[in-house]
């Protein structure tokens, strides 16, 4: 198994064999929260015009993202893990978008599978590409609006690399360092109502869920996340 790590939407592009989409602050965060929290259909869409059209053509369904991490005009909830945590999402359709994790998506043609990558399942990820035994594997750190690098998204790549290749890690410390690096927004008292202080410790509860989120294709093209329980 050859496992690369990879950035951005450059390495999106380049991603093949299974790839996983990393972005742990925030969307694949949220988007655990949004399938185990009953949604019927979770559909990310890198494109934030592609959502406002959903919720025209079908006003029940829920729309979830952000552009530089603020909640977009319209929409229903941020792309925040505390605020969706405890809402019940059952029989809805749930459009989510945002700068970074759902451009990867969108990016990731070349790939023979796609995964969604948080710390909050990165066991799980590990297990099912494990049984799956590809050739290949990209890793790709999506970073800050996917344009920059992020330790956050780095550390999720490192540990599921460590994780594939049998070697027992333990990462507290490189967690409790991203409050002084790139989750130290999170912190910041005049930002709470961008970005909240519990998102970072939700976003960082290491393996709390044991499914994936695989983006499958529908009959028109367009994708959408399954769950997988492992």
């Amino acid at each position: 198994m050859n496992i690369n790590i990879l950035h951005m939407v450059e390495g999106a592009k380049e991603a093949t064999g299974i790839a996983v989409i990393i972005d742990v602050f925030r969307a694949f965060t949220v988007e655990t929260y949004i399938m185990n929290n009953g949604a019927k259909i979770l559909i990310p869409v890198g494109d934030m015009k592609i959502a406002y059209n959903y919720k025209e053509q079908n006003q029940n369904c829920i729309l979830i993202g952000e552009r530089h991490g603020k909640i977009l005009p319209g929409f229903d909830y941020g792309n925040s893990p505390s605020q969706i945590k405890n809402v019940d999402f059952s029989e809805k359709t749930v459009i989510h978008t945002t700068s970074a994790g759902t451009q990867g998506i969108d990016n990731a043609k070349k790939a023979d599978e796609v995964l969604t990558g948080s710390l909050v399942n990165a066991k799980a990820i590990a297990e099912y590409i494990r049984r799956k035994n590809p050739k290949e594997v990209s890793l790709v750190c999506m970073g800050l609006e996917a344009k920059a690098q992020t330790e956050e998204d780095n550390l999720c790549a490192y540990y599921i690399k460590n994780l594939l290749e049998n070697n027992e890690i333990d990462i507290k410390e490189e967690i409790e360092n991203l409050k002084v690096t790139s989750g130290a927004k999170f912190f910041d008292k005049n930002q709470q109502d961008v970005f909240p202080e519990e998102d970072f410790y939700l976003s960082t509860e290491i393996d709390k869920y044991n499914f994936v989120l695989k983006v499958e294709k529908d009959d028109n093209g367009m994708n959408y996340i399954k769950k997988i329980n492992m």
